[in-house]
């Protein structure tokens, strides 16, 4: 058998340094893991430096590094990118979600959602971009929702900051075009987390054990999902690192899906 035909393809990120913002906990922390077992150095990130610190050593055995900072404000973003050195791979994951009736909705609350969950991945990647087109090569993810298309009622403001997202995303690709550098959204579905866990019981009875709340929840509030249960955060990752490595380099401008057949779609 030829070379060629026995040769295996490899997710191999030895030499690159990643940044994974609010990576404390959730689809952060399982993509930071999988990032440096992949071989790359990781920097974790999220404003509580103890946590950071925690999380770091939760990750023992692996390229990872702490770097607490607020990435929600210009300080904290520039900090981060500091503190990272040269950022081969950024995944904006940062987010914050919730369930508020449509009118009950104000202007304050409108534009923190936007603050955390579309300004803080753009001000990153204006930072970052340049150096990645410089030198030839680099990977930006934002991380954003099955909610960016399918506007859930119980959170438009959600829905409508991950929609934002995807066309930010779009629009920084064709910005990197012709460079070597590619940039993508990632929509996960819903995905099984500590925040879930506390909006599932806020959507079903309470007195319901995890597994069956699960199963009610899906069956109710998102019976369109074609595998009819919450994703583990470790398939997201899955995508992430393959988005990230030298494999994915013709995929730019794109918003990938791992939502469990969530979004009745044939695109994206």
């Amino acid at each position: 058998m030829s070379e060629e035909a026995t040769r295996k393809l490899t997710l191999d990120l030895a030499g690159k340094t990643a940044v994974v913002t609010g990576s404390t906990q959730g689809i952060g922390l399982a993509i930071a893991r999988r990032l440096a077992e992949a071989g790359a150095d990781v920097v974790v990130n999220g404003r509580d430096p103890e946590r950071v610190a925690r999380t770091v050593d939760s990750l023992a055995g692996l390229a990872v590094r702490g770097a607490a900072a607020d990435v929600t404000s210009a300080e904290g973003a520039q900090a981060l990118v500091d503190a990272a050195g040269t950022v081969d791979v950024l995944v904006n994951n940062l987010g914050i979600f919730g369930s508020t009736p449509a009118l009950e909705i104000d202007d304050d609350e409108w534009r923190r959602f936007f603050d955390v969950n579309v300004l803080s991945a753009a001000r990153l990647t204006r930072l970052v971009l340049p150096g990645m087109t410089d030198r030839g090569w680099g990977r930006v993810l934002n991380i954003a929702s099955d909610s960016a298309i399918v506007i859930p009622e119980e959170m438009i403001h959600y829905g409508a900051s991950k929609s934002a997202l995807l066309a930010m995303s779009r629009g920084f690709a064709k910005a990197a075009a012709g460079s070597g550098v590619t940039v993508n959204s990632v929509i996960a579905g819903p995905t099984h987390t500590e925040g879930v866990e506390d909006f599932v019981y806020e959507m079903v009875d309470r007195l319901l054990d995890w597994e069956a709340a699960q199963r009610e929840f899906m069956r109710t509030a998102r019976p369109q999902s074609l595998i009819g249960r919450l994703i583990e955060p470790e398939e997201i990752a899955n995508m992430v690192v393959y988005l990230s490595s030298p494999l994915a380099s013709a995929t730019t401008g794109g918003a990938l899906r791992v939502d469990g057949g969530y979004v009745d779609s044939i695109l994206p």
